[in-house]
């Protein structure tokens, strides 16, 4: 190891046995999990009656009432360019005028688009004519060119958090201020304290924190709210090495070694360093305007419920069996919570002794706890709900991505094709234990269930490492709970045509 890559290790604080794992996983890959079942409402999924759902929402306002420390989690360091990609192949073609279906919609719809505004302004500024004048004269990819280029609104090096999404009479909303609303409309504790937090990456986060100073008041005055707003910035120490086809480390053209970010798995240290005892997590671009917000209102409360519920009743169980009185009857009861209610079945259980089961049953309560929101699959499915055999021979929920799906096997893959639900990304977590301390959640990792991306980087092919994702592999460990909700509760954008659709007008 050269004085120049220990020097680069210290500066992210990746010890020198961190990368040789990281250069043995290029070598070895990572198994496939092996599945039980795809999870479906007859296998894993709940789906509450309504009399169940009024139940639940009474006692997330319960629990609200009770001045719990509630937390919104958001990813949000993402870059908009993939948002953009059609648009930037237009700037690059041969042709000048919209051509595909999807360029002639941009250019079609463009006066619907929140950012419209914006963009006529910076067509004015660079041309001097507005974006009717510089249509008319077939000038496309000036347009294009303004919405895209830092002269103009940047849009393609900004992330998404930053963009404007959503028109109202006041003005246009960024999804970080959607994100905001939400906040106030279900994660509002009875002070009126509501606490957002959002992973950026570290060249934005001076924006970010600029959009909030502008906007934040309105929104606290709106939503008689007191939005407590805060940033981190992905670890350097969660960077992964990347490799040459040979699995030797890759350098960069002066002989350091190459970093890559690991993935929206690293921020499960970013979680970690969250002090709260409910967090809900979103991504970013999953937001509505106003007036269709009740669905997502309702069923994020609704989870909430689900999960304040479940976890009541694993800290009492816990109580008991750390007091040490506890009946066989005790241990069935609590055997029968774990296996119904939080979906984790043991085959071994019917030959412990009592202290083996009661130690078993222990682990299994003791953990971070995450209800998530499950929907119907309307077309091709994503990352999917599924009932996965653990490391230590327990079957329990998962949400796997098709990387950790076998499918050259053809059962596994008509399990993953026929998946009755996907992940929409819509989770509540509870990150305490029953004493109130925090859960040390990198120790929940599956290490197994990362992978390996192709790449490249100027000109030269390199093997990329990704870490077991956030909601994949790093809450594997984790007591999880899948929960039907509706399709309105997701409406990602991840196209700029997806703003003309009629949830994001």
């Amino acid at each position: 190891m050269l004085d120049n890559d220990k020097t680069l290790l210290a500066q992210k604080g990746i010890s020198e046995e961190k990368l040789n794992e990281q250069l043995k996983q290029f070598e070895t890959g990572f198994p496939f999990l092996q599945l039980s079942a795809a999870a479906s409402i007859e296998k894993g999924i709940v789906a509450p009656s309504a009399e169940e759902q009024t139940a639940l929402l009474k006692a997330w306002d319960k629990y609200v009432e009770e001045n719990h420390d509630v937390v919104k989690f958001v990813p949000a360091s993402g870059a908009a360019s993939r948002m953009f990609k059609d648009i930037f192949a237009f700037v690059d073609a041969d042709y000048d005028t919209p051509q595909t279906d999807f360029e002639k919609k941009f250019f079609a719809q463009i006066q619907t688009a929140a950012f419209y505004a914006d963009l006529n302004e910076a067509c004015l500024k660079l041309y001097a004519k507005d974006i009717q004048a510089l249509l008319a004269e077939g000038q496309y990819k000036s347009v294009a060119k303004a919405m895209l280029d830092g002269a103009g609104l940047n849009y393609g090096k900004l992330p998404k958090g930053l963009l404007k999404f959503h028109t109202y009479p006041e003005g246009a909303r960024t999804p970080l201020e959607e994100h905001l609303v939400e906040g106030a409309l279900y994660a509002k504790g009875s002070n009126g304290k509501v606490k957002v937090h959002f992973t950026v990456s570290p060249e934005h986060r001076a924006l970010f924190e600029a959009l909030v100073s502008k906007t934040q008041a309105t929104y606290e005055q709106a939503f008689d709210a007191s939005l407590d707003i805060s940033f981190s910035e992905q670890k350097p120490s969660t960077d992964t090495v990347a490799a040459n086809a040979d699995n030797t480390p890759f350098r960069n053209a002066d002989g350091s070694l190459l970093f890559r970010p690991g993935g929206h798995g690293a921020l499960i240290e970013n979680l970690n360093d969250i002090d709260a005892d409910i967090v809900f997590i979103k991504n970013i671009d999953n937001v509505v305007p106003d007036r269709l917000k009740a669905d997502t209102v309702t069923y994020k409360k609704l989870i909430a419920g689900l999960l304040v519920e479940l976890q009541s009743q694993a800290f009492a169980y816990l109580k008991k069996l750390d007091s040490g009185k506890y009946s066989m009857d005790d241990l069935r009861e609590m055997l029968q919570f774990v296996q119904k209610r939080l979906f984790c079945k043991n085959p071994e259980t019917k030959v412990l002794e009592d202290t083996e089961l009661a130690i078993y049953l222990r682990q299994k309560l003791n953990r971070p706890m995450r209800i998530c929101g499950m929907v119907r699959n309307v077309g091709e499915p994503g990352g999917g709900p599924f009932l996965a055999y653990n490391p230590d021979g327990t079957i329990s929920l998962q949400i796997l991505e098709s990387s950790q799906i076998d499918t050259s096997d053809p059962e596994k893959k008509a399990m993953f094709e026929k998946g009755t639900h996907f992940n929409p990304v819509d989770l509540v977590c509870a990150i305490k234990n029953y004493k109130g301390e925090k859960f040390d959640l990198p120790a929940f990792v599956d290490k197994a269930t990362g992978f390996i991306s192709h790449k490249s980087k100027d000109g030269k092919e390199l093997k990329a490492l990704e870490l077991p994702g956030l909601w994949n592999g790093a809450m594997s460990d984790w007591s999880t709970v899948f929960v039907e909700v509706p399709l309105s509760t997701f409406n990602p954008v991840k196209t700029v045509n997806d703003l003309y659709r009629e949830q994001h007008q």
